[in-house]
């Protein structure tokens, strides 16, 4: 796939970039190298390649589950403008 001139144009139209006349050149040349690249890549056989998260093997970082003291309701709703039996009362906004 190659990228015209007007290509160019409409996809730095799109990105909200000013683009001059002396750059569209440049540019067309790099996106035509981007694209050129991707398609290398398309080339590339994976089949039997797991996908990964990682290029490293990694274990999920877990920490155990652990019954707290809890109970403490009237320590989170303390600071609240107004309370009721360890509830935040806020103004109705639903009819």
């Amino acid at each position: 796939m190659s990228v015209d001139e007007k290509t160019v144009r409409r996809i730095a139209h799109l990105a909200r970039i000013a683009v001059t006349d002396d750059e569209v050149g440049p540019l067309q040349g790099e996106l035509n190298a981007i694209l050129a690249f991707v398609e290398q890549l398309g080339a590339v056989d994976v089949s039997g390649v797991e996908p990964m998260t990682s290029v490293t093997p990694m274990a999920m970082k877990k920490r155990e589950d652990v019954v707290t003291e809890g109970g403490r309701a009237a320590d989170v709703v303390a600071n609240a403008p107004e309370t009721e039996d360890n509830y935040f009362l806020v103004p109705k906004v639903v009819e």
